[in-house]
């Protein structure tokens, strides 16, 4: 007599990283947010983004358009999301929130 082993159903890990990060939205295999945050408030958060990219080997995509600054994570040569992007997005979030307390 064997042993039915029942296999885990497959999760959606980018659908998971969503419902933990607020304000971050699918953009395909890829997530984006977009912060209303001036012109000062920006190159902090660039120079923070930076840093913590480097350091988790991610080279997000960031934009200053309008007032606004989008930014955009994605694996360049996967096409989806790791949890190094994840680990970036939940970094951004925390010196965003620090920038506009």
């Amino acid at each position: 007599m064997g042993v039915v082993w029942r296999r885990r159903p497959q999760t959606d890990y980018l659908s998971d990283a969503l419902s933990q990060l607020s304000g971050w939205m699918r953009d395909g295999e890829c997530i984006k947010r977009t912060l209303q945050i001036d012109d000062s408030q920006h190159a902090v958060l660039t120079e923070r983004i930076t840093i913590a990219a480097d350091a988790l080997g991610v080279r997000p995509q960031i934009r200053r358009l309008d007032g606004r600054t989008q930014i955009r994570l994605c694996h360049e040569s996967q096409g989806s999301l790791t949890p190094a992007e994840v680990g970036l997005a939940a970094r951004i979030e925390a010196v965003y929130s620090q920038l506009t307390r």
